[in-house]
């Protein structure tokens, strides 16, 4: 039964590692979402959403950040969201949560000796956290192999 899917990650190497995963969204309605209009180009033509990034280093920047991903929630109304990071799409993770949207966060490749701080978080939120070092895996971040 095909899904209505929102990909979606910051800018730069989680958005890479994003579009990597597209083999596994054949057969769904995909949408993608990043922070740059630029990136619209690499989705060969599905659905394309934009919002504002925010990390620890502009955290005033919260407020739009988080208006921004709940419009774009409620245009999408996704049955499923998958990312890869970092802390926007986490937003979205919480976000849907009490409406029981199934949630796959994929921490980043880069962080090779421990979670992210946006999967540490995720961990707890998303339905399923998973990493891509085997020597990270415990009972709530399982390793399902390697986007690269």
């Amino acid at each position: 039964m095909s899904k209505r899917v929102l990909a979606m990650a910051s800018g730069g190497g989680h958005f890479v590692q994003l579009l990597r995963l597209r083999p596994a969204f054949e057969g769904h309605e995909v949408h993608f979402a990043t922070v740059h209009r630029a990136s619209e180009s690499e989705v060969g033509g599905a659905p394309f959403h934009v919002f504002r990034d925010v990390s620890r280093a502009d955290w005033w920047r919260l407020p739009l950040a988080l208006f921004d991903i709940a419009r774009l929630l409620l245009k999408v109304r996704p049955q499923v969201i998958v990312t890869t990071g970092a802390l926007p799409p986490l937003l979205a993770l919480l976000l849907v949560k009490p409406f029981g949207v199934r949630t796959l966060w994929v921490d980043s490749i880069a962080n090779s000796e421990v979670l992210s701080g946006s999967g540490q978080l995720a961990r707890r939120i998303a339905s399923r956290t998973i990493t891509q070092w085997p020597a990270l895996a415990e009972p709530d971040v399982q390793h399902w192999g390697s986007v690269l």
